[in-house]
């Protein structure tokens, strides 16, 4: 009426009760005279219009499997929630939530049956919810739960003790019963973050720890853990430093015998040079050897260097004695570690009985342990020697000496060390010779310091 044009959105029902949605164009039809005589009204039907961009907005916020939010949906609500809890001047809880050994459903009853277990796990967490409390699905085995009016931590154990309980009650999928576990980190607001960012990280932090230390149950976030993760994250950018500018150095420790006191060959020891720090140890970046990517280009720049040294020596005249590698057991994740060692051995033309190959019996307590044993029987069979390193301080010594057959056993440095002052190591150790000479194994006893510790030996 007043002689603007104008627009907006109207929505109406047909007699069959269908909605129909409207686009409202209203234009000023005026007279001879400038007077608005008529208005103008243009309706568009854009009913296919919003349906199409309400399905897009769920598919965008809210997870297809679960139809619970989705990472992006959770990380606004998180935010709401945190300005309501500040506003009303209460707590607020984050827990992360990640299911233990899904993978080995996936892998054993199928993908079905692992979105089955997905779709019902999250049907009961968010039973478990009250208001303004929410669970999203962050991706794959992974859950988020926002907890409002928080006390106290005791608040989130009790809700996270209800979840537990979740995976008590079997989850059956065609007539098989699905087994999980689940392990959950926990952070509270304002008391452990200012935002939501920060909160997201505590309690990824709490996640963290919980499983580097086992797996099951919940863990609450403290500063200590943060520290701890801050010197994780400072040991691997020191390694990839290290990676990048190419400072590994290998240092080759002696094998001597104990009978005639020749050396019989040589260890090659991971090393590198800091310009500041002089010489450093592998323990400096020790959480790089938990990091694939990490781990195995680490790995691969030493065997480059002791590859390239002993194709040196040989053309030199040399007589090589033969040389061992140590082997991070997260270098097995990726099924291929033999075929791509034996590709570098070829490249430099090195003899295969030159080279033998260090394993704790750690690497085959992890769930990769298949590929552990696949490749360093693939390389025992090309003619690499293997020897169990730190023997007696894992959990499977016994199965792995049958299963793996090495050629070779390690006396753990710390059986060694206790020589003469440890009554109960030195039956460890001697019974560690007694099982390597009825085996007819290869027997190495590491960090020899004294000559009583090496009298000792020489006697058994």
């Amino acid at each position: 009426r007043a002689g603007k044009n104008a627009r907006f959105a109207g929505l109406s029902v047909t007699p069959q009760g269908k909605k129909q949605h409207w686009d409202n164009i209203l234009s000023p039809v005026s007279d001879e005279h400038g007077a608005v005589a008529e208005i103008l009204c243009v309706s568009r039907d854009v009913t296919s219009q919003r349906v199409m961009e309400q399905r897009l907005l769920l598919a965008s916020e809210y997870d297809e499997l679960t139809g619970l939010p989705n990472r992006r949906l959770f990380k606004k609500k998180l935010k709401q929630e945190m300005k309501r809890a500040l506003h009303g001047n209460k707590s607020l809880g984050l827990m992360l939530l990640d299911l233990d050994h899904f993978k080995l459903v996936n892998d054993t009853l199928g993908h079905a049956a692992g979105d089955h277990l997905l779709r019902v796990l999250g049907k009961r967490l968010s039973a478990c919810m009250n208001t303004h409390s929410f669970v999203s699905r962050l991706g794959g085995d992974e859950f988020a739960v926002v907890i409002s009016d928080v006390e106290n931590e005791q608040d989130i154990f009790r809700i996270a003790n209800k979840f537990l309980l979740q995976l008590e009650t079997p989850i059956t999928h065609g007539g098989k019963t699905l087994h999980c576990g689940m392990s959950i980190g926990g952070a509270i607001y304002p008391k452990d973050a200012r935002d939501a960012s920060e909160l997201m990280k505590c309690a990824d932090t709490a996640l963290y720890e919980l499983k580097d230390g086992g797996r099951g149950g919940v863990y609450m976030f403290d500063r200590k853990m943060m520290d701890k993760a801050r010197a994780r994250a400072s040991q691997l950018n020191y390694a990839r430093q290290i990676v990048r500018d190419n400072c590994i150095r290998p240092s080759y420790q002696p094998k001597v015998c104990l009978t005639d006191g020749s050396i019989v060959g040589f260890e090659a020891l991971l090393r590198w040079h800091c310009p500041i720090n002089g010489v450093q140890l592998p323990a400096t970046v020790s959480e790089a050897f938990n990091d694939y990517e990490l781990a195995t280009k680490i790995s691969e720049a030493m065997q480059l260097k002791v590859f390239a040294d002993i194709a040196r020596w040989r053309a030199a005249g040399v007589a090589v004695r033969p040389i061992s590698l140590n082997v991070s057991p997260i270098e097995f994740l990726r099924d291929n570690y033999a075929e791509t060692f034996l590709q570098r051995l070829l490249k430099f033309h090195i003899p295969h009985h030159l080279i033998e190959l260090e394993v704790t019996e750690h690497a085959f307590n992890k769930h990769g342990s298949k590929y552990v044993l696949r490749a360093l029987q693939m390389l025992k069979e090309m003619g690499i020697r293997i020897a169990l390193d730190d023997f007696g301080t894992g959990h499977s010594s016994l199965s792995y000496l049958k299963n793996l057959s090495p050629d070779v056993l390690k006396i753990d440095r710390g059986f060694t060390a206790a020589i003469g002052t440890d009554a109960v190591n030195a039956t460890v150790t001697d019974t560690i010779i007694t099982l390597a000479q009825r085996l007819k194994l290869k027997l190495v006893a590491e960090g020899v310091e004294t000559e009583e510790q090496a009298d000792y030996l020489r006697s058994r």
